[in-house]
């Protein structure tokens, strides 16, 4: 007779852990993790500062997601993605070269962190076209920069606070809002907000240059409907993606053309992405607490976010 073997609770953990991790961070994922976290020397944020703290927690998947949405709806920004991204043909590389600069500017050593923004500058150099609509744009804008900075610090800063191990206080929230500003002006932009309160009067201020677009819409359907998964991926993605939704203001729906049901999204989806982001956590951080670990001062964080990972 037979014998069915069932694995034990901490075999599949890891291999679930792998198999996102893989996802997340490509096939270079191993080493880069390695060259990140355990090259000594000096960092851009000490081990204590709230930008690792949010950087290393799974609600980062949610996030990331949500961040896309916003970011799409700048039709100038929007138009040199579809011009210059591979985001259809190639949205795991994508995301892996994109989790990979958050550990290295968030973990890495100062040297890696500089390498990593003059990387992405010079890639912006080469970024430039006409949109749809007949303007001229240019990566290395910093009014288009400082659009994409925004759209990505609200939405890393809102998952946490909504999903992550560790919510912020509210000096917390200006002190990520203050540390993610350090990478923003590397990267080109003059003036970030560095509070809270400014990162929501700086995105009010882009609002009359946000508008619908076919490109918009048709991202949107990709990353939220149709994107390259294994069929025992698309459930749990399917949540992921209901649930970056449901973190979208409704003025940012409407031109995505998205639903807003606020009732459900407030009780079944809220419990539903608490559930997910959980066991992305636990999956990602064997054989330790739900909440982040730390190791010493003067070592880099450990913990369960695709850029950490």
């Amino acid at each position: 007779m037979a014998v069915m073997v069932i694995p034990d609770v901490g075999t599949v953990r890891r291999r679930i852990g792998q198999a996102v991790f893989g996802m997340v961070a490509g096939p270079e994922g191993p080493d880069n993790r390695a060259r990140i976290h355990d090259t000594p020397g000096p960092r851009w944020f000490s081990d204590d500062r709230p930008i690792r703290r949010v950087h290393a927690d799974a609600s980062m998947f949610v996030g990331g997601l949500r961040a896309l949405l916003l970011q799409s709806l700048h039709p100038l920004a929007m138009a040199g993605v579809a011009e210059h991204s591979d985001y259809r043909g190639d949205p795991w590389g994508r995301l892996a070269r994109t989790s990979t600069f958050l550990a290295e500017t968030t973990f890495g050593t100062a040297t890696d962190a500089q390498r990593a923004v003059d990387r992405v500058r010079g890639i912006h150099r080469r970024v430039r076209g006409t949109s749809p609509d007949g303007r001229a744009y240019h990566a290395t804008d910093p009014h288009l920069l400082e659009w994409v900075h925004i759209a990505e610090i609200d939405s890393f800063l809102r998952a946490h606070q909504l999903y992550g191990a560790e919510p912020l206080d509210r000096r917390g929230c200006d002190d990520y809002v203050a540390d993610t500003a350090r990478v923003a002006m590397a990267l080109g932009v003059p003036d970030p907000p560095r509070t809270g309160r400014e990162l929501g009067e700086r995105i009010e201020t882009y609002r009359p240059e946000l508008k619908s677009t076919a490109a918009a819409r048709e991202a949107a359907r990709f990353l939220l409907l149709t994107p390259p998964l294994p069929l025992l991926a698309r459930a749990p993605y399917a949540v992921l993606a209901t649930t970056s939704v449901a973190m979208l203001p409704s003025w940012a729906r409407a031109p995505l053309w998205l639903p807003y049901l606020p009732p459900v999204e407030a009780t079944v989806v809220r419990g539903s992405g608490r559930l997910l982001v959980g066991g992305i956590r636990w999956a990602l951080a064997p054989g330790r607490s739900d909440t982040a670990a730390s190791r010493s001062d003067t070592a880099p964080r450990r913990s369960d976010s695709p850029a950490r990972r």
